[in-house]
C-alpha cells in the first residue's frame, strides 16, 4: 500500500543544511555576476566552488541522503530489467511501423469516407 503524504524536513540540522544549500547557490551566482570585472575562469570557478559546496552539502543531509538510496535502489532493480535482444528490437520497431501505416490508411479511408458522405451525398455540394 503506497502513501501519497509528502516528507518533509524534520529536524533542526536538515533544516539549517538545506538553508545552507540555498544560501551557497545563491552565493556562488552571486559571486559570478558580481565579479564581471575578474576574468571568466575566476567567474565560473567561483559559480563552480558555490555549486560544488551546495552539492556536498545538500548530499550529507536528510534528503540528501534519500536521493542517494533512491539512486541505488533505481540502479539495482535497472540491473533486473531483460533488455531485448537486437532481432527483437528490430521485429518490435517494424510491428510499430506497419501498425502506424495500417493506421494511416484506415483513417485517411475513414475520413474520404465522411467527407464524401457529407459534402457530396448529403449536403451536394461538387468540389
Amino acid at each position: 500500500m503506497s502513501s501519497n503524504a509528502v516528507e518533509t524536513v524534520n529536524t533542526g540540522s536538515d533544516k539549517l543544511k538545506l538553508v545552507l544549500v540555498a544560501a551557497l547557490l545563491l552565493a556562488g551566482l552571486v559571486g559570478f555576476y558580481m565579479l564581471s570585472q575578474h576574468s571568466a575562469w575566476v567567474r565560473w570557478g567561483v559559480l563552480l566552488v558555490g555549486l560544488v559546496l551546495a552539492g556536498v552539502t545538500f548530499l550529507l543531509a536528510s534528503p540528501g541522503q534519500r536521493l542517494i538510496g533512491f539512486g541505488r535502489d533505481s540502479v539495482r532493480e535497472l540491473r533486473k530489467v531483460v533488455w531485448p535482444t537486437r532481432k527483437e528490437a528490430l521485429q518490435m520497431t517494424a510491428y510499430v511501423f506497419a501498425f502506424v501505416l495500417v493506421m494511416a490508411l484506415f483513417l485517411w479511408l475513414t475520413d474520404k469516407t465522411l467527407e464524401w458522405v457529407f459534402y457530396d451525398l448529403i449536403l451536394g455540394w461538387k468540389k
